[in-house]
């Protein structure tokens, strides 16, 4: 990198962590550019689930609960994860269930309440999905420049701070959500 090309790098960075800093522009067109990064990469894995013949929603059902680990998920936190209303996610719930992709148990802590767990088949899926998703985000990735990765993951940084990731993996944090909002199930 050159001394400008440094130099230029260092006051996007410094400028990537205020939105105080006077010009916003190129604060805002690196959002823009996340964020489309994210939808497309998003797109690209919802498609991936449907030609497995998952529907996105319950692609993401069953990724909060293999993110949860051994333990699973009750139903009410998956609603919460999902951003759903708990008899939306008690739907999804069933027809996994039904498609043996989920088991449902009851919660040791609390008898009354549904625990949701993967199946080696839901596992098995997820990780199908990933895989065919990998290769196509790995090419749009490629397709960006040094530059531009860098920004992403700058902007990235921005809003979850350095920490996010090492909470989320320590599970301090992960349940810390703003609450559900109330959706139709359609």
């Amino acid at each position: 990198m050159t001394g400008s090309a440094a130099s230029r790098a260092l006051r996007t960075k410094s400028r990537l962590r205020s939105r105080d800093a006077e010009d916003l522009q190129e604060y805002f067109t690196a959002v823009a550019q996340v964020r489309y990064i994210m939808r497309k990469v998003f797109r690209m894995i919802d498609d991936d689930a449907k030609k497995l013949g998952l529907d996105p929603l319950a692609h993401q059902a069953l990724l909060q609960v293999y993110g949860s680990g051994k333990r699973g998920l009750r139903v009410s936190a998956l609603a919460e994860r999902l951003d759903i209303a708990p008899s939306f996610a008690s739907n999804i719930v069933k027809h996994l269930v039904t498609e043996k992709l989920l088991r449902r148990g009851s919660d040791v802590s609390d008898m009354r309440a549904a625990v949701v767990t993967l199946t080696s088949e839901g596992r098995e899926l997820c990780r199908d999905v990933d895989a065919q998703a990998r290769v196509r985000v790995d090419a749009l990735i490629s397709r960006l420049e040094p530059e531009e990765r860098k920004v992403a993951r700058s902007i990235l940084m921005f809003y979850t701070g350095p920490g996010a990731v090492r909470r989320t993996v320590n599970g301090k944090g992960a349940g810390r959500s703003a609450p559900a909002r109330q959706r139709s199930a359609g």
